[in-house]
């Protein structure tokens, strides 16, 4: 295959794309912000060009700039990566209308799902599971729903995500200003302040379906994530399968996220993203990713399947190379994100010089990263420096490989979570699968 990709991204993924489109045979450009000139990505890419500077609107969030890189470089197709452009309906027409291939699904999919209400609806109309919940506008409504609905509640915001727009209120007497606070939040975060109101599940666990599309009418799922181990509605460890699902709801779940991805004749990579109420026994729609997921190693180590080479191959017009009865989970694995954060401080970015970095290197783990030793880690971006991937025969082997190479993993010069990963993998909720999405956020805040 011949053919060259713009890489519009940066850190780990950036470098994952390009090893991909490699084994492709496809030539890759990567664009770059001044502070990434010298980073790992920019020394494997076939050519690096300069976007702007270091701050994101500069660089990587300039639509009409990625795009003229792109074409003055004679790239045919651009990879978003996650994070930045990935989810812009905007940027995907505007790649289609100077003839750019957007390595990701379609422009009117990613409308859809980037309304959490109108996703919300979609699945409804499906038969798919969600949570009592929805949207009012005025004071006297909001309040109406909640007491319906039954305290807690959360509120999230419409669009976006990442915790951003997001409460939780307890009690009636916090509902009016939560309500206030958390529009005005995703009005800064996301241009829109619509926010709605869900019953809020307190021991739940976090899963997520891989899905996967082409244009020839295939869709396919690859199993199921569970990515319970959050710190404030940022996921911090992930692993799959999900061993805490009963076989009937874990069928439900990859049902629910075909028939999601069937209604929208979905092309790409898609995380259809579910909550399980240990309590009640039950699944419920969250939302959908449109686009690759940082923790998409972990799928990739028990099925086998190259999920970013599946991704471009789709948007090459190639229809899948497999079908759902080729997909086999064998195994287990666990990934956990090392980041430059200090949990001292509330997992507070920690930018700073690497002045030591020895990844492990052993049988059963895998490790992304953008990262060398002597790098200065900058305080522009999100604070992922690599994510380290364990894979074992079953759940403990997994763990085991998981600590082994925590504790061989030699970082100096900036605070990181390693040691609180190494913590993690330790404690008895984790051995056992019993955490659920707001079992690190206790754990942390009452050790502070």
């Amino acid at each position: 295959m011949t053919g060259r990709v713009f890489v519009a991204n940066r850190g780990e993924i950036a470098v994952r794309i390009i090893e991909a489109c490699a084994r492709l045979g496809l030539e890759t450009v990567l664009g770059v912000s001044t502070a990434d000139r010298d980073t790992l990505g920019a020394r494997r890419a076939d050519r690096v060009v300069v976007l702007g500077g270091p701050r994101p609107a500069d660089s990587y969030l300039a639509q009409e700039t990625v795009v003229q890189a792109a074409l003055s470089t004679g790239c045919t197709a651009v990879h978003p990566g996650y994070g930045f452009l990935s989810e812009r309906p905007s940027f995907a027409r505007l790649c289609a209308d100077n003839g750019l291939t957007f390595v990701g699904p379609d422009p009117s999919a990613m409308e859809a799902l980037g309304d959490k209400l109108r996703a919300r609806e979609l699945a409804e109309s499906l038969g798919v599971p969600v949570s009592p919940g929805g949207t009012a506008d005025s004071l006297a409504e909001v309040t109406a729903l909640a007491q319906r609905i039954g305290y807690p509640v959360l509120i999230k915001a419409a669009h976006g995500g990442g915790g951003r727009g997001m409460k939780l209120v307890d009690s009636p007497a916090e509902l009016a200003a939560a309500w206030a606070v958390a529009s005005s939040e995703a009005l800064a975060a996301f241009g829109d302040g619509t926010v709605f109101l869900e019953r809020y599940v307190r021991d739940a666990k976090h899963v997520e379906v891989q899905v996967l599309g082409d244009g020839h009418g295939h869709r396919v799922h690859l199993g199921e994530r569970e990515c319970s181990v959050q710190y404030r509605y940022q996921k911090v460890v992930e692993e799959a399968p999900c061993v805490a699902l009963p076989d009937d709801a874990r069928r439900l779940l990859h049902d629910s996220a075909l028939r999601i991805a069937d209604a929208l004749d979905y092309r790409s990579l898609g995380t259809v993203e579910f909550l399980y109420d240990v309590e009640r026994g039950q699944l419920s729609f969250l939302e959908v990713n449109p686009r690759l997921q940082v923790e998409h190693p972990v799928t990739e180590a028990v099925t086998g399947v190259d999920l970013v080479r599946e991704q471009l191959l789709v948007a090459l017009g190639e229809p899948l190379s497999f079908r759902q009865d080729d997909v086999h989970v064998r195994g287990h694995a666990i990934e956990a994100r090392v980041t430059a954060q200090d949990p001292a401080q509330g997992l507070r970015p920690s930018p700073g010089p690497v002045k030591r970095w020895r990844p492990p290197a052993r049988g059963g783990l895998r490790f992304d990263s953008h990262v060398v030793e002597d790098y200065a880690f900058p305080p522009f971006y999100d604070a992922l420096m690599g994510k380290l991937i364990a894979f074992g025969d079953d759940r403990a082997q997994a763990i085991d490989r998981l600590g082994t190479g925590l504790a061989e993993f030699e970082i100096a010069g900036l605070p990181t979570s390693k040691d609180l990963l190494e913590r993690i993998v330790r404690e008895p909720a984790f051995l056992t699968g019993e955490v659920t999405t707001h079992w690190l956020t206790d754990l942390l805040e009452e050790a502070a």
